[in-house]
């Protein structure tokens, strides 16, 4: 349990590859992750290849670690292999609707949190890739995937060589809500984010993108609402072009 208050996000790795071995155990290990109706709705994508690994960074904006971590690991919903076995089995599947795009997203990052927390048990680094939803439309195309499969994660694995320090979190009682759902106060919101706002790091952003405070920089900078109306619109056409 200390060991997993300790983690940190590895963007930096050795060069050194990890054994087929080792990573399919991981990869057993994260298969045993809860899924709903014991059905595994999701498939991951093991990249290795440099030209693939290349060709998946533009969707990734370039993170350096997408090419230079030794192993890429796409996790996807995936209802196309079930609803195949349906369909051989003489079942009538009606797996692509929305309902099972949640059903799938559920099942397929409870496997990817189980791998992450395997892959650091056995003392390698991980980096979670939030970007895989922004450009699903050009993961979908590096990695050739067919309908009913969709992109959800992205996790880059290797041999750590780097020790960053370990990002703020809020405190228990902003996340944790006994019985039932407490609205926060304005006192609240100042008392849970004083914290945060007081980190050196914060403060820089604020000056650096001349804002007022660091709400702004969530708001105006990294995540503006424009941004994710274009990128919500973007899913939506992607969920469609791969049969949901």
């Amino acid at each position: 349990m200390e060991s997993l208050k300790e983690r940190r996000t590895i963007r930096k790795y050795q060069p050194k590859d990890i054994p087929a071995e080792l990573l399919n155990d991981l990869l057993e290990t994260a298969f045993r992750a809860s899924t709903v109706g014991n059905m595994q709705v999701y498939s991951v994508i093991v990249t290795r290849d440099a030209e693939r690994k290349a060709r998946l960074a533009p969707a990734h904006f370039n993170q350096p670690m997408v090419q230079n971590a030794p192993v890429v690991l796409t996790f996807c919903i995936d209802l196309r292999r079930f609803s195949k076995w349906c369909e051989q089995r003489k079942a009538q599947p009606g797996y692509n609707n929305f309902e099972w795009f949640i059903t799938g997203a559920v099942d397929t990052l409870l496997a990817a949190q189980t791998f992450c927390v395997a892959a650091e048990e056995k003392d390698l680094g991980i980096c979670y890739l939030g970007t895989t939803t922004y450009n699903p439309d050009m993961i979908v195309e590096a990695l050739e995937l067919p309908e009913l499969v969709f992109p959800l994660t992205t996790i880059t694995v290797g041999w750590p060589d780097e020790t960053p320090a370990q990002t703020d979190r809020l405190p228990l009682e902003a996340i944790v809500h006994e019985e039932v759902y407490h609205d926060y106060t304005p006192s609240d919101i100042d008392r849970l984010y004083a914290y945060k706002e007081s980190l050196d790091e914060n403060k820089k952003y604020i000056e650096e993108n001349k804002k007022e405070t660091l709400a702004q920089v969530f708001t105006d900078v990294r995540y503006t609402k424009k941004d994710a109306e274009a990128m919500s619109k973007k899913l939506w056409e992607v969920m469609k072009q791969q049969g949901f």
